[in-house]
């Protein structure tokens, strides 16, 4: 927007300019002046919120919030059979986590609930019911049993499965025949021959001849339940949506979908369809990689910020490639014109950094830097609790250095940063008889007025005191300083310890265990 501005701007262009290119810009994106901005987030409960479902999300807030509007969440749980217990809780809980909570949802209510489809059946009955009077649905007869016969001979015959539209002619005698016999028959959508072409505000003019490529979908099923593609129709419809943002692999499915628009005699939304997020090097992000869920993320001690801040930074909707960005700027700075239709690649290596950017902006404010470390103190109380935590690695000066160097600050592989060894002279001297003249070099090292140490220094250092010492090999030496400074034979690298511990924690749990 900022780039917008500029150029609008420039010497010799008149304010009015200014209205009427924003009104322009506005109008391409299909808002009407005075209308409600009401988009939707549309998660089916059948696992819990992971980095794709969030980017989803993330768009459909920041583009709700730039233009006054409202961020819906709706649960898509009509496949009954599929729903994971704790999922949709799960999904409200971590939009909440990351920041961007719906405006309506399950949990929150608003004017066009219930906001679970499960809820809403008797919404998609009534439209079944249109559709079948006006001969744009009608009802279909066929078992299960045909319906796999029909996959399993076009899979031999190297074909795409369609339905072959049996049922679409039966005579009005023939449907009372077989409703008598079978009152509960599933409901299909008549496609029509020729679908109507949509410009998507991302890809552009599209049509997709869905009739000449598939049969006659299912709309309602025989339980009462709707399909994916009668329910968004009639749910977004009935909660006012103006737009709808969600993934690329929805696509294809727009010409049907407005289809039955048009079938229902209902005005469509405007449609962006997101490119995918894949992993760095070109393949699908997966459920099953487990840490590509949020509450891996949220557990590890990741901030909410880094997160949004990373997912949009690897895409695009933006005037300019930058990091850092808190949600207020993404809110200012999105342009929903600016997407392209390019994957966009999550490179996860870099989160670390993100999170390191987004913490020195927290700690930089003090009233935040308060509040995040007495989150950390109970969080490490939590956890560790029961090897009782020295008081003095939890005075904030400490916790401070900590949450600026470590992110999984809670794990059990760091449980050093919290819990002093109750390590001794005689433990130490069994692993060497040189303790204490590694002691003393190693003491002296952090000897001096804020002598900062970087971790690549300090294994210099480190590698230079084992070769002084004769016939003591550097891997016994660096056993030796990662038990008097964990207790544990194994963890993280020395040097990484000692950077995170810092040089007055160093020196402390050296001379307590010497003295020991």
């Amino acid at each position: 927007m900022a780039a917008l501005l500029r150029r609008l701007l420039r010497p010799g262009r008149p304010l009015a300019a200014l209205g009427r290119s924003l009104g322009r810009r506005e109008a391409s994106l299909g808002i009407d002046p005075g209308a409600a901005v009401r988009v939707r987030f549309a998660p089916s409960p059948t696992g819990f919120l992971h980095l794709g479902g969030l980017r989803t999300a993330l768009y459909n807030y920041i583009f709700a919030k730039k233009h006054g509007g409202s961020f819906i969440l709706r649960l898509e749980d009509t496949d009954q059979t599929r729903l994971v217990p704790g999922a949709a809780e799960n999904i409200e809980d971590m939009l909440e986590w990351a920041g961007i909570p719906p405006d309506e949802s399950p949990r929150r209510g608003g004017p066009a609930g219930p906001y679970l489809q499960s809820q809403r059946l008797e919404l998609y009955a009534q439209a079944a019911d249109a559709l079948l009077r006006t001969g744009a649905a009608y009802h279909c007869f066929c078992s299960p049993q045909r319906l796999e016969l029909l996959k399993k001979e076009a899979l031999r015959s190297r074909q795409t499965p369609r339905y072959d539209n049996r049922c679409r002619d039966l005579s009005p005698r023939q449907v009372a025949e077989k409703l008598a016999k079978h009152p509960k028959p599933a409901v299909r959508f008549r496609l029509e021959e020729e679908a109507p072409a949509f410009q998507d505000l991302v890809y552009g003019w599209n049509r997709h001849e869905v009739a000449s490529v598939e049969g006659d979908p299912v709309i309602l099923k025989s339980d009462g339940f709707p399909t994916y593609h009668l329910a968004c129709v009639v749910d977004d419809h009935h909660m006012g949506v103006s737009h709808v943002l969600r993934g690329s692999e929805w696509l294809v499915s727009t010409s049907k979908h407005l289809l039955l628009y048009r079938a229902l005699g209902w005005q469509p939304p405007r449609f962006a369809h997101l490119p995918l997020l894949l992993n760095r090097d070109g393949s699908k992000l997966s459920k099953r990689q487990g840490d590509i869920f949020l509450e891996r993320f949220a557990a590890a001690g990741f901030l909410p910020g880094a997160l949004l801040d990373i997912i949009t930074h690897c895409g695009s909707g933006f005037a300019e490639n930058q990091m850092g960005r808190t949600l207020p700027e993404l809110i200012a700075q999105f342009d929903l014109t600016r997407i392209t239709s390019h994957s966009a690649l999550l490179d996860l290596e870099k989160l670390p950094e993100f999170n390191r950017l987004h913490l020195r902006r927290l700690l930089g404010d003090a009233t935040q830097r308060h509040q995040l470390v007495q989150k950390l103190q109970v969080l490490v109380g939590e956890a560790f609790g029961s090897q009782r935590p020295d008081s003095a690695v939890l005075d904030p000066a400490y916790v401070e250095r900590v949450i600026l160097l470590r992110q999984d600050l809670v794990s059990p592989a760091h449980s050093y940063l919290w819990t002093r060894p109750a390590v001794g002279r005689a433990e130490l001297g069994a692993l060497s008889e040189k303790v204490d003249v590694i002691a003393k070099r190693v003491l002296g090292l952090f000897e001096g007025p804020a002598r900062s140490l970087t971790q690549d220094k300090l294994n210099a250092e480190l590698k230079k005191l084992s070769d002084d010492l004769e016939g003591t090999k550097h891997s016994h030496v660096m056993k030796l300083l990662r038990v008097a400074l964990s207790g544990q034979p194994q963890g993280p690298p020395v040097a990484e310890m000692m950077v995170s511990l810092g040089p007055k924690e160093v020196r402390e749990r050296i001379r307590k265990a010497l003295s020991s």
